[in-house]
């Protein structure tokens, strides 16, 4: 389509002449773009995809090799920017910026963000990667190998890491919000790296009696804590801490233990095992927005211990998973304290995991494995869904910034 340059028109110029020049400005802008030297911003040709590790609404995740050093693995994750009309994706940013903040050994390190080149072949429009140390393994990908084997040490020492990190970034008010088994990352050398910050945000307490107003439609529906079921949008680490025990159960049972396909049956099957949400346990609850509209199961006594017993046979392991999985997220144990519980401080004491995951020389990553067979709970959880029908609402955008 032929565009005039109105304003040449006016002043006399041929209107042939106005659109050659208005082509040369757009020949003239693509040049500058193609040959554009981005100083802080290095071509992703530096490295050589090997293979796909991860795919999900965040996008793609690739191992990649470094072309100057062939022994350097990185992790890139793509950012999506098929949706965004006005430049970077602000979700993007706020990921970017949070982890250049967190700087821990259970923290997955981001290197650089690099971009590949703008030519005619893609538009003119680059594709961004995060680049991040590689870890060989996720913590979903390791429970779905029946030959990778946790001695108790070895679970302490996960979740000793897993709640390092999770006290750290409290500390500098960062939520995480997806704490999931697939974005706990594990080095062959035994080390834990809290991943995927794509939701992650900072948090604040409420000034002068304002609430604040966060989205509550984050975290993966089946470690997705009661608050957030039930509406709350003035909540904080405690949501994170929900997930932590979901994933300390995950290591004995070796699949998540509430597997809800919508909102309301995880309710259902929270209150199951957790109890029913009443004003004894937890104060206020029918405060919450959605506390009316959901139809919540009365009468159920609180079974964490007698159900979740038969797998960890460890008594203060119960006793931790117990406060982990409070209702009343008032009433929740924090990392800090957690990190003090006895469950850490008594024979066997938390254990090096380099020597277990020395025995298993390929990575497992959730996203390279058939998925985890239902059933190793089934017993006391009838409701259970097949691990093949994903949740129903895992495509959720957070942009409150």
């Amino acid at each position: 389509m032929v565009c005039f340059n109105l304003s040449a028109v006016k002043e006399g110029t041929s209107p042939v002449l106005a659109t050659s020049t208005t082509m040369l400005n757009l020949a003239d802008k693509q040049k500058y773009i193609e040959t554009y030297d981005f100083p802080y911003c290095d071509e992703s040709s530096k490295y050589e995809k090997v293979t796909k590790i991860g795919q999900g609404t965040f996008g793609e995740v690739f191992k990649a090799r470094e072309k100057k050093s062939t022994k350097k693995f990185v992790a890139l994750k793509k950012v999506l920017m098929e949706n965004e009309k006005e430049g970077f994706p602000i979700t993007a940013l706020r990921e970017i910026r949070i982890l250049q903040l967190l700087k821990h050994e259970n923290v997955v390190n981001l290197i650089e963000i690099c971009r590949t080149k703008a030519t005619v072949h893609n538009r003119y429009r680059s594709t961004f990667y995060l680049v991040f140390d590689f870890c060989e393994h996720d913590l979903a990908g390791l429970l779905s190998n029946i030959n990778v084997k946790f001695n108790l040490g070895e679970i302490k020492k996960v979740m000793q890491q897993l709640l390092n990190g999770l006290y750290y970034i409290h500390s500098n008010k960062i939520l995480h919000r997806d704490m999931k088994a697939a974005n706990v990352l594990i080095t062959k050398n035994g080390v834990l790296k809290l991943a995927d910050f794509g939701l992650a945000r900072a948090f604040s307490v409420s000034k002068n009696g304002i609430p604040n107003r966060y989205t509550n439609r984050v975290v993966t529906l089946w470690y997705r804590p009661p608050e957030l079921l039930l509406g709350d949008r003035n909540y904080g680490p405690p949501v994170d801490m929900w997930g932590a025990g979901c994933i300390m159960a995950e290591m004995w049972t070796r699949s998540p233990i509430m597997q809800g396909a919508t909102e309301q049956q995880q309710l259902v099957l929270i209150s199951q095992l957790c109890g029913s949400f009443t004003n004894d346990v937890w104060p206020d609850v029918e405060n919450l927005e959605l506390y009316q509209k959901m139809e919540l199961p009365p009468g159920h006594k609180r079974k964490v211990r007698e159900r979740l017993r038969p797998y960890v046979k460890d008594p203060h392991g119960i006793d931790l998973l117990d406060y982990l999985l409070m209702l009343d997220p008032k009433k929740r144990i924090d990392a800090d304290t957690a990190l003090n519980h006895d469950f850490f401080w008594t024979d066997p004491m938390p254990c090096d995991l380099s020597k277990m995951l020395s025995q298993h020389t390929q990575s497992m990553f959730e996203y390279l494995t058939p998925p985890r067979r239902p059933g190793h709970i089934r017993h006391y959880q009838p409701q259970m869904v097949n691990m093949q029908a994903k949740p129903q609402d895992n495509s959720y955008q957070d942009r409150v910034y």
